[in-house]
């Protein structure tokens, strides 16, 4: 297995996750990492001695390493994922792939252009409960999906620089992609700035996602809330599910519903039957998500495969943002997304 030099850019929250990742996994090597904050560089260090440590981005291009991974604030995505694809680079680029549905169409056009593995930090996609209920959706075990419920809320992480839909619903957005296997036609949001009123960031966020079928997908994303909350609850004709990420039993199946008796000539004959017949926990072969992630990358690189959270699933997340973003400042007006 052909070994992989990896510079990791960014080495506040997310970074340092990335680089104990590609540190351990068999196949890569963590070559180099880079900030701008000397402190930040010097506590990476301190954790992983061999890697060389720069605050010149120039410097880790110019070097040996075939991949670069970009965990630093959305509105730089673009520029550094550019920068390294022209170097040659193959790139890993934390979600959202970039601030705009243009800035994310250059990126994907340099990588193909440069035949380079372009690959978008949709964590949960490489997620084993997530997978489980995408396993489960296509068994048809849960019958004609009806709608969706997700919610995603915590006390911060706050962004100075973006809102709560851009920080957290590019999760939403792409879980809910992948286990449907749809592309959602439409969009509307209403939310609320609170905490950064002046600046006009919103802090909490109601998204309903509109896919084919009828299939309605609400979710609900904050910054402000008192309890860590990653809950999805699916609805089909025949069962339902829950999946709940913070929880000993992640994915839950339940064998409940209801049934309207096929005519009633009065009111008084209307008696809908309801099913409740106990749940069950869904088995689950559990690994660290952006382990998986970062072996995928390794992986697709080797391969010339394309990632599963590729590029273009990246762009196609970020124009559901903007169709978000669009109905969020005009009242929460139903967007068409422009597929």
């Amino acid at each position: 297995m052909r070994n992989i030099g990896v510079g990791v850019v960014g080495c506040g929250y997310w970074g340092p996750k990335l680089a104990r990742n590609f540190r351990e996994i068999p196949g890569t090597t963590l070559a180099w990492v880079c900030d701008l904050s000397q402190e930040r560089l010097d506590h990476l260090s301190s954790l992983y001695p061999e890697a060389k440590a720069t605050r010149s981005y120039d410097e880790l291009l110019a070097s040996d390493v075939e991949a670069v991974a970009i965990a630093t604030p959305v509105r730089t995505h673009h520029p550094l994922a550019l920068k390294a694809l022209r170097a040659g680079k193959h790139v890993l680029v934390e979600k959202p792939l970039a601030a705009s549905q243009a800035e994310a169409e250059e990126i994907v056009s340099e990588g193909a252009s440069r035949r380079r593995t372009v690959m978008v930090g949709h964590t949960f996609e490489y997620n084993a409960a997530v997978r489980t209920v995408k396993e489960v959706i296509a068994s048809g075990e849960l019958g004609e999906i009806y709608y969706i419920n997700g919610t995603r809320v915590n006390l911060g992480l706050f962004q100075p620089d973006i809102n709560v839909i851009w920080d957290l619903a590019p999760h939403d957005i792409s879980i809910l992609r992948f286990v449907l296997d749809q592309e959602p036609e439409a969009v509307s949001v209403r939310g609320g700035a609170y905490v950064q009123k002046d600046k006009g960031i919103h802090d909490v966020a109601f998204l309903t996602l509109y896919f084919p079928n009828g299939v309605l997908a609400d979710v609900r994303v904050s910054w402000l809330d008192p309890c860590k909350i990653r809950r999805y609850t699916v609805v089909g004709s025949k069962k339902m599910l829950v999946y709940d990420d913070i929880a000993p039993d992640k994915v839950v199946l339940c064998d409940k519903g209801v049934e309207i008796p096929p005519y009633s000539d009065t009111v008084e004959e209307f008696h809908a039957s309801y099913r409740q017949n106990g749940e069950a926990a869904v088995p689950i072969a559990w690994q660290e998500p952006l382990r998986a992630e970062c072996q995928h990358f390794a992986a697709c690189i080797r391969d010339g495969t394309t990632p599963c959270s590729s590029g273009e699933v990246g762009l196609k997340v970020v124009m559901v943002l903007e169709a978000a973003q669009r109905s969020l400042l005009n009242g929460g007006r139903r967007e068409v997304i422009p597929w």
